[in-house]
C-alpha cells in the first residue's frame, strides 16, 4: 500500500464543517497534493451523504491525475439524513449494503476505484463470510485495491480476519486519546501487519480546557522553541514517533495548517520530550 504520511481528512469540507465551494475544494486538493499529502479520506456519510460527490466534482475540475493520489472511503453507517430513508442511526454490513455503497462512493467521487474501503464502525449483527464475499468481489471487480477496519478491537478485527485480509485499522489515537498504546490495539496491530491510521490526531488541545490539556500546552510551550516548531507539528510527530507507523488523518481545511503538518515530518522528538509530554497527560509518571 502507498499511502502519504500525513492524510487529509474530508469530514468538514462539507456542509457537516465549511461548506467550501466548489473552487475553493479544487485549490485545497491542489494545496494538499503540493505538499505531498495525496491521500484523502472520505466517509459515505459525511455531509449526510453529499460530500463525496463535491470532492468528486472538485477533484475532475482539478486536473490532477487520478493515479496521483489516492481515495478512501468508508461504508456501514446509516446515518439519518433527508437523503437516506433511515429512521434511527444504525449499522449496515450486510454483502448486498457493502457492494451498493461502494457503487455509490465510486459514482460521487466520479473514479473507477477506491484505494481502500474501510467499514466504518463494527456491528453486532456483521456477518464475516458477507463481508468476505463482497470484499472478494470488489476486488476482483477493480472496484477497491485493498480493504481495512474503522474502529475496530482487535477481537472485532478477528472476526472479520477470521474469512478476509485486513490492512489497515483507522482509530482515534492522540496525545490526549491514547488508549490504543496501553490496551494491546496498537501492539495487535503491529504483530499481524495491520497499518493504524489516527483520527482527531490533535486530540482535545485545542478543543477543550482542562487540567490535562493545561498541563500539555505548558509543556508544548517549551519544546515550541526547543524545537522551532509549531503545537500542531509536535503533536503529529508525537503520534509519528511511535513504531506501529501511523498515518494521522487530519481534518483541517486552513492550507497554513497543512502545510505545517507536512513539516512535522522534519521533527524528532528525543526519547525524553516524548515521555515527557505523556506523562502530561497522565497526569502522572509512567509505572
Amino acid at each position: 500500500m502507498k499511502f502519504s504520511n500525513i492524510i487529509a481528512g474530508t469530514m468538514t469540507w462539507g456542509s457537516w464543517g465549511k461548506s467550501l465551494s466548489a473552487r475553493d475544494m479544487k485549490d485545497l486538493i491542489l494545496h494538499c497534493v503540493g505538499e505531498g499529502i495525496t491521500t484523502f479520506d472520505h466517509a459515505d456519510i459525511y455531509g449526510g451523504y453529499t460530500t463525496e460527490k463535491e470532492f468528486g466534482h472538485a477533484f475532475k475540475a482539478s486536473g490532477i491525475p487520478r493515479k496521483a493520489i489516492q481515495l478512501i472511503s468508508k461504508c456501514g453507517i446509516q446515518y439519518i439524513s433527508e437523503n437516506r430513508k433511515n429512521n434511527i442511526k444504525h449499522y449496515d454490513l450486510s454483502r448486498d449494503y457493502i457492494l451498493w455503497s461502494v457503487d455509490e462512493s465510486l459514482k460521487n467521487l466520479q473514479t473507477d476505484y477506491l484505494d481502500l474501503l474501510l467499514l466504518h464502525r463494527p456491528s453486532p449483527l456483521m456477518k464475516p463470510d458477507e463481508v468476505s464475499e463482497a470484499v472478494k468481489q470488489l476486488i476482483k471487480q477493480g472496484k477497491i485495491k485493498d480493504f481495512g477496519l474503522s474502529n475496530f478491537t482487535p477481537s472485532q478485527t478477528e472476526l472479520i480476519r477470521s474469512k478476509t485480509e485486513v490492512s489497515v485499522n483507522q482509530i482515534e489515537f492522540s496525545i490526549t486519546h491514547f488508549d490504543a498504546m496501553l490496551n494491546g490495539d496498537l501492539d495487535y496491530m503491529m504483530l499481524n501487519n495491520i497499518k493504524p491510521m489516527a483520527w482527531s490526531p490533535l486530540g482535545s488541545i485545542f478543543k477543550t480546557s482542562n487540567d490535562q490539556t493545561l498541563r500539555i500546552k505548558h509543556k508544548l510551550f517549551e519544546f515550541i522553541e526547543k524545537y522551532h516548531a509549531t503545537a500542531d507539528q509536535l503533536l503529529l510527530d508525537w503520534i509519528l514517533k511511535h513504531p506501529a507507523g501511523i498515518h494521522p488523518v487530519i481534518g483541517t481545511t486552513n492550507k497554513e495548517r497543512i502545510t505545517n503538518s507536512v513539516k512535522a515530518l522534519e521533527i524528532e522528538l528525543d526519547r525524553e520530550d516524548w515521555f515527557s509530554l505523556l506523562v502530561e497527560s497522565q497526569g502522572h509518571r509512567v509505572p
